[in-house]
């Protein structure tokens, strides 16, 4: 019997892809390697019992503003976003920390000498919100139904942060800036990492930084839940290690980074279709961006931020100033992990009180280091915590401590502890593999790959999922 489509993986992109398919009316089998669905949306008790803790990502502006994951009545199956006070918070030292509010015009009275610099470089995405978020979130080759909207948002895009922060005055307005961008994880001074760093402020503006109550788990559950109510089935612990040993489908649906993608299509598809070896080998060519160092804590209180005001954030970027952000971030592309790392962190239990035991909370906090690299950054990670937090380390209870192997170890996507896919570099980005005439499709008829490798990257919002199972639904099945 063949099957109308098999997806390899359940991650958000591949139950998103599933569910698409499923909803379209086709016959779905999703095949999970681990125990449990979710990818590197899961939530586990790491340290203590009680504490939940989000072993890969956690905060959701992305998550949130997915058309796609719009269009799809998740709360039906349990997910409910929660909203801090603030988005994003960035302590500096000396004097007070910038905060990324959800109100534009707020945010920009706090910058005081730049408000109307930061409103001038935000506030004509925030108004155009909806056709900015669905461009930013489709192929980088699609003409844009926006075009002079998406050419000033790339001609912002193509400048290095420093020079694009040169319209602003003062060092709360660099900072939130530059940690923005500092989530790219490329150098600073690159192109594209201002789109980044842009489109979250944009985010955070118009629809938030939310957490999943209950865990990034809450997602990735919802999604397994729509899908099994479309009549899409899953299998864990089913690990695929050729496709010659799939089930027959007319659609293949790959959630899985380049490299894993060409390892699998050494053999053919028991339909009979095989990847070049010319194609397999570019595969294998796929850059990976530097690897995050994780830590998981559970704290005895609340983290004693020096600016009370930095636990209205669901989000702490520590790093300093712009320029400490910038030599930070050059580091891991040189082998090097630098002595003042920026670090992400997030605070969820100061607004989800499901995620520890009453009045005990968690905490999240990553920083990139070399792909693949296997040191441990515990000590940097925690000294720039108690940089702005004094006393941080006295309420400690336990710590869960992820290097670069662990992480791919826990989820095999996360290639030498990268979490987004591959480099967010220009060649990546526009080059043959993301950004030809199908970027998600491949030579083969019907095989397809729906990972972070394809456009549009990394972030839990699903849409390379729901990208290729609409390319699926249009080549393979000609539904669309």
């Amino acid at each position: 019997m063949t099957l109308d489509a098999v997806i390899v993986g359940a991650g958000p992109n591949g139950l998103a892809a599933a569910v698409e398919l499923a909803r379209n009316g086709l016959d779905v089998l999703v095949l999970e390697a681990e125990s449990t669905v979710g990818g590197s949306a899961r939530t586990e008790e790491l340290t203590l019992p009680g504490f939940r803790h989000d072993v890969g990502s956690a905060v959701y502006p992305l998550g949130i503003a997915s058309p796609f994951f719009s269009s799809l009545p998740l709360e039906e199956h349990g997910l409910e976003w929660v909203h801090p006070d603030v988005p994003l918070a960035h302590p500096l030292d000396g004097q007070r920390a910038a905060l990324l509010k959800r109100g534009l015009d707020e945010t920009a009275a706090d910058l005081r000498g730049d408000e109307a610099s930061y409103r001038g470089l935000v506030s004509p995405f925030c108004r155009r919100w909806d056709a900015f978020r669905r461009h930013v979130l489709d192929a980088p080759t699609r003409i844009p139904r926006s075009p002079l909207l998406m050419l000033r948002f790339g001609l912002l895009a193509m400048r290095s942060t420093p020079s694009l922060a040169d319209r602003f005055r003062t060092q709360e307005a660099r900072a939130l800036l530059a940690g923005n961008a500092a989530h790219a994880g490329i150098p600073l001074e690159r192109p594209l990492a201002s789109a980044v760093g842009l489109t979250l402020m944009v985010a955070g503006h118009t629809v938030g930084w939310p957490f999943a109550r209950g865990g990034a788990g809450s997602i990735t559950a919802a999604l397994a839940s729509l899908l099994r109510s479309l009549g899409g089935k899953i299998e864990t612990d089913s690990r695929v290690t050729s496709l010659s040993d799939l089930p027959a489908a007319r659609a293949t649906l790959l959630a899985l980074t380049h490299q894993q993608v060409a390892e699998l299509a050494e053999d053919p598809l028991p339909t009979g279709g095989r990847l070049p070896a010319g194609y397999r080998d570019m595969l294998r060519t796929w850059e990976y961006g530097p690897g995050a160092f994780k830590l998981d804590w559970a704290l005895d209180g609340p983290i004693p931020w020096t600016d009370a005001e930095v636990a209205r954030a669901g989000t702490v970027h520590l790093g300093g100033t712009l320029e400490e952000i910038a030599l930070a971030e050059r580091a891991p592309w040189k082998g090097t992990v630098a002595d003042r790392p920026f670090v992400l962190l997030a605070q969820p239990s100061l607004f989800d009180p499901t995620r520890a035991p009453e009045g005990k909370h968690v905490a999240w906090a990553y920083c990139h280091v070399p792909n693949g690299w296997t040191g441990d950054a515990t000590t940097l990670i925690e000294a720039q915590v108690e940089r702005y937090a004094p006393g941080f380390r006295d309420r400690i209870l336990a710590r869960s401590v992820l290097g670069t192997a662990d992480l791919e170890g826990w989820n095999a996507n996360l290639v030498g502890g990268d979490v987004n896919g591959g480099a967010f570099t220009l060649s990546q980005t526009f080059g043959p593999m993301r950004s030809a005439l199908r970027p998600w499709g491949t030579p083969v008829d019907g095989l397809y790959v729906c990972s972070a490798s394809r456009p549009p990257g990394g972030g839990v919002h699903g849409m390379a999922g729901y990208h290729a199972a609409r390319d699926a639904l249009k080549r393979t099945f000609g539904l669309a």
